[in-house]
């Protein structure tokens, strides 16, 4: 009976450690590296909340006429600006890193708010001419025909020259995140330090990489670019293979 039981814990001893050898094995040849960095990576920075909140500021002095942040920001939607970023390691967690901002992204970011901000713009104006006892078409197109016989210009073009800037300009963003340097990653921080220029010399954040996926969050009282608040991780995509 003994013997039978020994027999039995051994086959059981046998058959869990070949299964651990082989799960071993399988995470080492196969299983994707969570902790591999190398690659070049792409992320969207959000600026809808920016540009409704700035656009949001200036209509609401528009005299008897109210808007709500909710409305605001069923004009403005998915404003997003390409950055991407690529890290090469040349050692066991580190190496180092380009970051550049696409300016096409950022010049179809601006061109999209606007537009919806002149929508928004044309809207209140409808309301306001509606108040005012106005009897015509109060539709977009009426409208944006009485601002350019009133301004000269168009309503896109009227909101980019007099009202603010609805985001941080390219100098800025470039100044902000574009560079190269070199990179440490230890206990899930990852440390970028640039080269020269730009707001920051030693950017601090958070990261996970979750598959294609590599998120990162500014950790806290770390520089900050001052450009706008961060309140919420930047997700990079894997753009291409690694080497």
């Amino acid at each position: 009976m003994k013997k039978a039981i020994k027999n039995v814990i051994f086959t059981l001893l046998l058959l869990t450690l070949s299964t651990s050898t082989g799960l071993l094995a399988y995470l080492h040849f196969f299983a994707p590296d969570e902790m591999e960095l190398s690659g070049e990576w792409t992320a969207e920075l959000d600026m809808t909340q920016q540009a409704a909140v700035t656009a949001l500021d200036w209509l609401q002095d528009m005299e008897a006429v109210s808007i709500s942040l909710e409305d605001m920001s069923s004009y403005m939607q998915n404003l997003t600006i390409q950055v991407n970023l690529t890290l090469e390691e040349t050692d066991n967690g580190g190496g180092t890193f380009h970051c550049n901002i696409i300016p096409e992204s950022y010049e179809a970011c601006r061109q999209a708010a606007y537009e919806a901000f002149a929508a928004a713009f044309q809207d209140l104006l409808a309301k306001r001419l509606r108040m005012a006892g106005y009897m015509g078409s109060t539709d977009r197109e009426t409208v944006e025909a009485l601002v350019n016989e009133t301004f000269g210009m168009s309503t896109v073009f009227y909101l980019m020259s007099y009202a603010p800037a609805l985001l941080p300009s390219l100098e800025e963003l470039q100044a902000g995140y574009e560079g190269s340097g070199t990179f440490e990653a230890a206990e899930n921080i990852l440390t970028r330090r640039f080269d020269a220029g730009g707001y920051v010399d030693t950017k601090m954040e958070y990261y996970i990489r979750e598959g294609s996926s590599l998120i990162l969050t500014e950790e806290t009282g770390a520089a900050s670019t001052g450009l706008f608040k961060e309140d919420y991780p930047i997700i990079y995509t894997l753009k291409q293979s690694q080497n």
